[in-house]
């Protein structure tokens, strides 16, 4: 039993992202947003935003859940200018397998053909092929102010998607739901999905729970090894809590730096697990950097006291777009998503109207639950009376952040 205990913990690590995506797909249909189409969240994020964890306040998004089974589609980004555009184009299994727009196709923008693993279509310039059936498109647009909103939105309007209809969408289990119905479920999506040769390893160890084939069958399995596979994935579980998400493995200055293989995992099975569960659609690491704030070898800072952020001078974050600190409390399933406060603040940054340097040109980012002296207020970041978490982003990341030549100065209790 030992066996199958071990390989539906695997299995379950190994088939997380084909249910949390599922489960974004399921959430937009449940809202009305057709398959095959985008959908624009014309506001940014903020406390009510709960359906993607880790979700952002500098960018606006467009979003379409895209079936390439009937054809290919036709993707139109727009024209961005000297504003940040993306489009990042995710597998069933999430990784990224491009990022269309202002570092890979310019400020002009351009339309693209996508097609599918068994279409026919040719290659050439402007023709993507996808790894798999399904692929989430989210596109973020930076929003530079309050001011820039609309002219945000024109932009957002350009992201089209063109092509035949997408089949209809059966209902998958959520990772909370036992045994029979999670691989079940995933069983269905990895036979419209299939899982890449490089997986062949792997795929061997969870061969005895039979998925892959869209016939998984329980009842093929004993009451005791029932209850082997419930444990297993209630082991895949815990594993997928515990795997950092965003973060990586270790603080190193107070910040836990991500590791390389964000975005495009390859066959590091447990960060895509636990970036499934804690970061989603986390963008390549070229595109956007993810750093996540620690004291004292932890993950999470108490909202009661008082901390400070303090960029020097001569140590400026090198980025070739913009960065942010944004601010999450922390659900019992280690999701992350903003907190409620009175300035509405979720995130603050170097485009934060009204942000205040020093004199000598350094910056001070005060954190907390309680409001700060009045002085201060303008580079507040309210905090939750409980536990919270603050990643950093950093968007074109220079080559100094990506290698490790610059560390960020850790968040300081004061």
């Amino acid at each position: 039993m030992s066996d199958l205990r071990a390989a539906a913990r695997e299995a379950f690590l190994y088939t997380l992202p084909l249910i949390e995506i599922a489960a974004v797909r399921a959430r937009g249909l449940s809202v009305g947003s057709p398959m095959n189409a985008f959908a624009s969240m014309r506001n940014l994020a903020d406390h009510r935003a709960r359906t993607v964890t880790t979700p952002n306040n500098d960018t606006l998004y467009a979003t379409a859940q895209l079936d390439l089974s009937e054809g290919p589609l036709t993707l139109t980004v727009p024209a961005g200018g000297e504003r940040y555009v993306s489009l990042q184009l995710m597998d069933a299994w999430s990784n990224s397998f491009a990022v269309l727009g202002t570092r890979t196709t310019g400020p002009d923008g351009g339309t693209f053909t996508l097609v599918g693993p068994g279409d026919e279509a040719g290659i050439g310039p402007g023709v993507i092929r996808s790894p798999t059936r399904h692929v989430w498109a989210l596109a973020r647009i930076l929003v530079t102010g309050p001011e820039d909103l609309e002219a945000a939105r024109l932009v957002q309007a350009g992201f089209t998607v063109q092509g035949p209809a997408a089949p209809p969408m059966a209902a998958h289990a959520r990772r909370s739901d036992p045994w029979a119905d999670y691989f079940a479920s995933a069983d269905r999506l990895m036979s419209q999905n299939p899982p890449p040769a490089s997986d062949l390893a792997l795929l061997r160890r969870i061969a005895p729970l039979g998925l892959g084939a869209g016939q998984f069958d329980p009842a093929a399995f004993s009451a005791e090894e029932g209850e082997a596979i419930a444990a297993g994935l209630e082991d895949g579980r815990r594993a997928a809590r515990s795997g950092g998400g965003l973060s990586g493995e270790g603080f190193i200055e107070g910040w836990a730096y991500p590791r390389a293989k964000l975005g495009d995992f390859g066959q590091d099975y447990m960060l895509r697990a636990a970036v499934a569960l804690g970061g989603l659609a986390a963008l390549p690491l070229v595109e956007a950097t993810y750093l996540r704030a620690g004291h004292q070898g932890q993950g999470l800072f108490d909202g009661t006291r008082n901390w400070r952020l303090h960029i020097p001078a001569d140590r400026p974050i090198p980025v070739d777009s913009f960065w942010s600190l944004s601010l999450y409390e922390a659900t019992p399933d280690r999701q992350f998503f903003f907190t409620e406060n009175p300035l509405n603040r979720y995130a603050i940054g170097d485009r934060t109207p009204g942000l205040v340097w020093n004199a000598d040109g350094s910056l001070d980012l005060w954190i907390g639950h309680a409001e700060p002296a009045a002085d201060r207020v303008s580079n507040w970041l309210p905090a939750p009376e409980g536990p919270f978490a603050l990643f950093m982003r950093a968007y074109l990341p220079q080559p100094q952040l990506l290698d490790g030549g610059y560390r960020l100065p850790p968040v300081e209790e004061i």
